[in-house]
């Protein structure tokens, strides 16, 4: 393949152009905020788990808790009917008295037990209550630090994708002087060779593959005509021959 030395110089600029492209592609990949935000994720994934749970636990107490002081009202109102039965003198007989003063006694004592039952489901609830508020806001404050980087990584990826716009239109005015022939060779072993395409033969070094050339190839290339499209042996990249090839 033929093909003018100002056109050979132009793909290197080209391949310099694609090579950037490359680095804001890795740079937008890897920016810190990305692996700052599945961190965070997944944190807040935890806490609203556990936020869950504690609401569920004191939507349980509340229902147990309501539960518990209906039984003492129940009781109690027991109590008092037979309290006033008891006042009133209606009941006359020693022993329905003494059935009717047992039966106060153990409603008592039934009272006692179920209101240090509604205590104690107070308490839970209570501990239930301020386990939600603390995980309330943990997962506010968890959701701010993900809001915040990821405006810190939108902003960073406006900054990178204009600049790849940039770029990318530079790249097609230049590549577009460039004949097509050649283009299409460079597309293809830019693909095949890690985005590299085309390498300056830099003091007898492919800057491709880094390897200096053999005498016998070396002198090859010197013998080549200017126009003539050469290539490395090691890495079979495009050479570009320039007053820095050392021939």
């Amino acid at each position: 393949m033929n093909a003018a030395p100002a056109d050979q110089i132009r793909l290197l600029d080209v391949q310099a152009l694609d090579v950037r492209l490359q680095q804001l592609a890795h740079k937008r990949k890897s920016l810190p905020e990305h692996a700052e935000i599945e961190s965070l994720t997944k944190d807040l994934t935890q806490l609203r788990d556990l936020l869950v749970a504690a609401q569920t636990e004191e939507s349980d107490c509340a229902r147990e808790q309501t539960k518990a002081e209906q039984d003492v009202d129940q009781v109690r109102q027991r109590s008092a009917r037979d309290q006033q039965r008891l006042d009133s003198g209606a009941v006359t007989s020693p022993k329905d008295l003494e059935n009717l003063q047992r039966e106060i006694a153990s409603l008592a004592k039934r009272q006692g037990d179920l209101e240090d039952v509604v205590l104690e489901v107070m308490e839970r609830r209570e501990s239930a209550q301020e386990r939600v508020g603390e995980l309330t806001e943990r997962v506010a404050s968890v959701q701010s630090k993900i809001d915040d980087a990821t405006g810190r990584r939108d902003t960073a990826f406006g900054e990178i994708d204009r600049e790849a716009a940039t770029v990318t239109k530079e790249r097609e005015v230049i590549a577009g002087s460039v004949p097509a022939d050649l283009l299409k060779l460079y597309d293809k072993l830019r693909e095949q060779q890690g985005g590299i395409g085309a390498a300056k033969l830099y003091q007898r070094t492919c800057q491709g593959c880094r390897q200096e050339l053999a005498i016998t190839e070396l002198s090859e290339i010197r013998a080549a005509a200017p126009d003539t499209v050469v290539r490395c042996e090691n890495c079979r990249r495009i050479l570009v021959r320039t007053s820095e090839s050392g021939l």
